[in-house]
């Protein structure tokens, strides 16, 4: 009877042992508090739902604590050869592999290219050059990141925060820094969901009333051949310069080839559709689970943050300056409006629903949705192209 007490309780015993509540921690309890937020703020404010709820979900999912020999995390992958050890290593580690190795960012790319109309950026070239100055919040902040201490290849992929595009930072922290790519992702996603808090009061900081005020021309009709025609040109153009940025800019403009080409509409319609949407869930959901409290909770996590929160002011900011700059050159009634500067970054649509936003509320009838498109497709292309440079020079 004793040793079957004894028994009873040994196993008891080892069975808690293997139970969340005996490896849980203070560290995990702040990281699912953190996932609960995320999820708060999908579901309330609706900020970028389809990427926080996969993020949150993955965050709670990869801070369940449980006993190493479990081997069930995100970071448990298999060790030696899988056929002569029969099975070894997670579900969840398996499916981070396509972030690791860089697979899901272009299958991401390859949906935005064909969801894209870049009818607004070919009736005003001139646009494009928005979504290149707000690409100076990336370099901004590579150099506040030397300045603090980190390698450069650290801030390379630290920098391309600035961007607001989660798939480039997802790419190039794998590249360059795969220690720091959990802090980045989530970095780079919490901004792009937080772009209708943190840009108004930038934009309403930088510009006068007169100048929100500014109506820009209708822009004019683009012609099937020019939407043909341009993803076919803008490869060339920008991957025989930087050729590094390849996978991501390739597979952009091919799913806009897709799109535009008339022919293709079961393959643009799946790449836009069930492709982005899988991946998506894919994406979001390893991302999240990436962030395990004993990898994630260190000082270093929380200079990204604050570097990244840096670099997205930084971008924000020099968008809408360079128009007040470009309007100098400008005769009245070609002048851009201001207001449309923050949407080179590439949080597509949300930085041009943003311009469209303040636009609205200072005058009902001025309208910037479509001109403020033009720099927010201008500035993926321009995220991308930044990507394969600091790749070009630091991997």
């Amino acid at each position: 009877m004793e040793n079957t007490i004894n028994f009873l309780l040994e196993q008891l015993t080892t069975f808690y042992k293997y139970t969340s509540f005996y490896n849980f921690t203070i560290g995990h309890f702040i990281m699912i508090v953190i996932g609960l937020i995320f999820i708060y703020l999908a579901i309330t404010k609706e900020y970028e739902p389809l990427l926080l709820i996969p993020i949150g979900f993955g965050i709670i999912l990869g801070n369940i604590p449980y006993n190493p020999s479990l081997q069930i995390g995100v970071y448990d992958h298999c060790q030696g050869d899988i056929y002569s050890s029969g099975a070894c290593g997670s579900v969840l580690s398996y499916l981070y592999i396509g972030v690791q190795q860089g697979i899901y960012p272009p299958l991401i790319f390859l949906g935005i290219g064909a969801m894209t109309d870049f009818s607004t950026l070919l009736s005003n070239p001139r646009l494009i050059l928005i979504g290149a100055a707000a690409q100076f919040g990336i370099f901004g902040a590579f150099t506040l990141a030397l300045l603090l201490g980190f390698a450069p290849n650290e801030a390379g992929a630290i920098g391309i925060i600035g961007g607001a595009d989660g798939p480039t930072a997802i790419f190039l922290s794998s590249k360059l820094a795969p220690q720091f790519m959990g802090a980045i992702a989530i970095s780079a996603y919490s901004y792009m969901a937080l772009v209708p808090v943190i840009q108004p009061p930038i934009m309403k900081l930088l510009t006068n009333k007169k100048e929100r005020l500014i109506k820009m021309k209708p822009p004019r009709a683009v012609s099937k051949t020019e939407k043909i025609l341009f993803p076919i040109i803008g490869l060339l153009f920008t991957c025989f310069i930087v050729p590094s940025g390849l996978p991501l800019l390739g597979m952009l403009f091919f799913g806009n080839l897709l799109k535009e080409s008339g022919v293709t509409r079961r393959l643009a319609n799946t790449a836009s559709g069930p492709l982005v949407d899988i991946v998506t869930i894919l994406i979001g959901l390893t991302v999240g689970a990436s962030t395990q409290a004993d990898v994630f909770l260190r000082k270093e996590s929380v200079l990204i943050f604050m570097l990244g929160a840096g670099s997205f002011i930084i971008a924000t900011a020099f968008g809408i300056l360079f128009v007040k700059f470009f309007n100098i050159f400008l005769k009245e009634g070609n002048k851009m409006n201001p207001l449309i500067g923050n949407a080179g970054v590439s949080a597509v649509p949300d930085s041009a629903r943003v311009s469209e936003m303040i636009g609205l509320h200072y005058d009902k009838t001025n309208h910037l949705l479509m001109h403020a498109m033009a720099p927010n497709v201008a500035g993926v292309i321009g995220s991308a192209v930044a990507a394969g440079v600091l790749l070009s020079f630091l991997y």
